[in-house]
């Protein structure tokens, strides 16, 4: 490892430009001619537009046009689609809904937009958006899972009788049965994992401008991932021919899975900006977001877990209704699929699972991946089953974990996922050595009047979702591999162009002392480029902690056709054989000798082409596509103390303890980073955050006032270690960090609470008032 080389602690090069103001962010995109673009959004859960009566909007200063989502249609748009087939049970295909940029008929959540004012100012357009007369005719709303599913329920689409998306399974469903008929416990539990709004630091947006004399169009969007927005927007909304469109995501501040759909507001900026003749740009507000970004989790479940009498588990049963909304979004259809029920062995050995899940439509926004997407819903589900196991088997739960866990490598689990490697007692036992696990119940003992308890969360999950071949026949749209392009310049300077996206990740950093790692140069000398379709080949983006295990692979790829041809350019300068070339701190050495050729000599000779070996063309460029062969599978245990006061149900942090094996570290400061991040989002999950709808389909949580968002003195201060398997299956060995804070933290937190209230009924947000019924009956 050196300085700025792969596990050194550097400071994020990025994050000069972000802390003194100087990041570009969609909204700063000025263009000559701009216009501003206002949606007027329907304030009921269900109904018919009945009119929409633009005259006096029309009228009022500014105003450039008012477009319908009629027009919209009119102009052959496509409706917004869903890139995963999920096949239900019986054979037949999900029940997709027609999801219209703006709606010109039927209004199906509070928010969806019916039509837009475009005018030469902001405040102009939103001032006409009030003059804009729309005739609804309200129909009754089913806001959540149990009244959309109840007999007689308002039905939202057509194509799906009783509101079911899918009916799917997994698993061995007799294999299930007769485990059930031996067991000599039975644990259950019923389970909600509450409905969350992503809430990224920068609300959505978006600048279009279509190009009359190129008939070009070009989109600047708050993506996390532009090229497959640009292969949507071509290929299936019919906005432009993909040649001719230019999709760029420059500095994007946050996404947490929120940012890789594309949206009706992209689409219809797009659209109105060749009707208009201008550059239109939209920047949503905080109240835009609440109501219209996708929003994660909303599972019901019902869990069965069969213990035989020495306490091994025999198999598992689970059955989930998942709320999809109004609309199936982009990849709603596999996450509470193959992203949750192949997730459901945890880190157990489960000899056989059943899992059905029945995807429901609502009068709500759109569900789609949030943070862990999948993945944190079955860990919780499965962590929260082994408290409660342990609870009422009355034995320890670490040890009930340990007497389970999965111990040889690969392990085949029986819904689908092939685990490479880990090691799962080492990560509970530093987080329990860290805790001080064997000193708690004297703590718990000198509470003070508090009710202390201890809650454990060992999570594992799914990241770098590929191969593609696989995906691809489990229904996925599109490829899920990675690309990667190395320019060294002449002077020996180098551009890394990759298809995946950084929206707070630290890409521009950690790419660069992958870079450093095997050159030897400074990462001063290495720039990365992303974002942009026009600058960079075709990538899929950043989402499921893909950027290292399956970018910087990609990276890898490239880098070693560029170091073996750089070779031969340095062994026929140096009259010496390719073997015995060796890269050190920016030089070409001839092993053994002191003959030695710096990088930007050999970039020069490779540009100058007077002396290459024979029949070598000129430059120094190379690209690479990375498929990987699996997933990868971060793991850890997670450990939290906490104390409740029964006098008002607050609950405390005393400790938090978090032992992640996430393979080789590249960047060890950003790696915490990313787990704090992740640590803060699960235990907003499980103590505060919240999206409640009334039952006429009105979101009631529509702010930072109602929405209870985690700050700093709700936190506690983490103690976080590190215990390693390397991956295997890819040549970094590492496996990815993004979203295991969220996946694992909030069952720890639950379990934390039960155990100090001596309840096991609690559901999220576990509230002080729910905490305090829960303790008070």
């Amino acid at each position: 490892m050196g300085v700025e080389g792969i596990g050194a602690r550097v400071v994020r090069k990025e994050d000069r430009r972000f802390i003194t103001g100087q990041g570009r962010y969609v909204d700063d995109v000025k263009m000559v001619g701009m216009s501003y673009a206002h949606f007027i959004r329907s304030p009921h859960a269900h109904a018919k537009v009945k009119g929409i009566d633009t005259a006096e909007a029309m009228k009022m200063p500014g105003v450039i046009a008012v477009l319908t989502g009629q027009q919209i249609v009119d102009d052959k748009v496509g409706n917004l689609i869903c890139g995963w087939a999920i096949t239900s049970k019986d054979g037949s295909p999900m029940k997709m809904g027609a999801w219209p940029a703006m709606a010109p008929e039927t209004v199906r959540f509070v928010g969806q937009a019916v039509a837009v004012v475009i005018a030469e100012t902001k405040n102009q357009a939103r001032d006409a958006a009030e003059a804009v007369v729309v005739d609804y005719e309200e129909l009754p709303a089913a806001a959540d899972i149990k009244a959309a599913i109840k007999p007689g329920a308002p039905q939202l689409h057509p194509e799906a009788p009783g509101n079911i998306v899918y009916d799917w399974h997994l698993g061995d469903e007799a294999a299930v049965k007769d485990a059930f008929s031996k067991a000599a416990n039975v644990v259950t539990l019923d389970l909600t994992n509450n409905r969350l709004v992503p809430n990224a630091m920068e609300p959505r947006a978006a600048v279009a401008h279509y190009d009359q004399a190129e008939e070009h169009y070009t989109l600047y969007t708050t993506s996390q991932n532009p090229h497959v927005a640009r292969l949507v927007l071509s290929a299936f909304y019919n906005i432009a021919p993909e040649h001719k469109l230019r999709v760029i995501a420059p500095d994007v501040g946050g996404g947490f899975g929120s940012k890789i759909y594309i949206y009706p507001e992209e689409m219809v900026a797009l659209w109105a900006s060749k009707k208009v003749g201008r550059p239109v740009k939209w920047t949503g507000d905080r109240s835009e977001a609440f109501l219209t970004d996708a929003h994660g989790r909303d599972h019901v479940s019902k869990a069965e877990m069969a213990f035989d009498k020495d306490n091994k588990i025999l198999g598992l049963r689970v059955k989930t209704h998942a709320n999809f909304g109004a609309y199936m979004s982009l990849f709603s259809s596999a996450v509470p699929t193959y992203l949750y029920a192949t997730l459901l062995s945890g880190q157990y050995v489960i000899p056989a699972i059943y899992a059905e899940v029945i995807g429901v439509y609502t009068n709500t926004t759109p569900v789609d991946a949030y943070r862990g997407a999948g993945r944190p819903e079955a860990s919780y589900l499965i962590e929260r089953m082994m408290e409660t196991a342990a609870r009422q088997l009355k034995v320890d739960p670490t040890e009930l974990r340990k007497k389970n866990f999965i111990t040889q490598f690969p392990y085949q689990t029986p819904v689908i996922m092939a685990y490479d490697i880990g090691d799962f007692h080492a990560s509970i036992d530093a987080a329990m050595k860290a805790i001080d696990y064997a000193g708690f119940p004297a703590r718990k003992a000198k509470a003070d009047g508090k009710l202390r308890g201890i809650g454990i969360s060992c999570y594992i999950e799914a990241c770098g979702i590929a191969p593609s071949k696989a995906v691809g026949s489990l229904g996925a749209g599109v490829g899920l591999w990675e690309s990667a392009e190395i320019r060294v310049n002449p002077v020996g300077t180098i551009e890394v162009l990759t298809g995946s996206h950084s929206h707070g990740q630290g890409h521009e950093t950690t790419f660069c002392q992958i870079i450093a790692e095997r050159l030897g140069v400074p990462i001063s000398q290495v720039s990365i480029v992303h974002g942009d379709t026009d600058k960079v080949q075709f990538g899929m983006g950043t989402y499921g902690s893909r950027s290292l295990a399956v970018g910087g692979t990609a990276i890898v790829k490239a880098m070693e056709k560029v170091e073996a041809k750089a070779k031969k350019i340095a062994a026929h300068a140096l009259e010496a054989s390719e073997s015995d070339i060796v890269i050190e701190n920016g030089e070409f050495k001839v092993t053994g000798t002191d003959k030695s050729i710096a990088l930007p000599m050999v970039a020069l000779a490779a540009y100058t082409a007077h002396n290459l070996p024979d029949g070598m063309e000129p430059g120094l460029k190379e690209t690479a596509f990375y498929d990987p062969t699996n997933f990868t599978f971060p793991a850890g245990a997670y450990i939290c103390e906490l104390e409740v006061d029964p006098g008002t149900g607050k609950t405390s942090f005393v400790n938090f303890v978090a032992a992640d094996d996430f393979g080789r570290l590249i960047n060890p400061m950003i790696v915490e980073g990313q787990v704090h991040g992740g640590l803060a989002q699960g235990i907003g999950q499980a103590l505060l955050e919240g999206a409640i709808y009334d039952d006429t389909g009105q979101l009631v949580t529509a702010s930072f006032m109602d929405y209870t968002m985690p700050r700093a003195d709700d936190l506690p201060s983490f103690q976080l270690s590190h215990t390693t398997t390397l991956c295997p299956g890819n040549p970094l060995g590492v496996k990815g960090c993004g979203e295991a804070g969220a996946i694992g933290a909030s069952a720890a937190v639950i379990n934390a609470i039960t155990d100090a209230i001596g309840n096991n009924k609690l559901e999220m947000p576990a509230t002080p008032d729910r905490v305090w019924h829960a303790i008070h009956g």
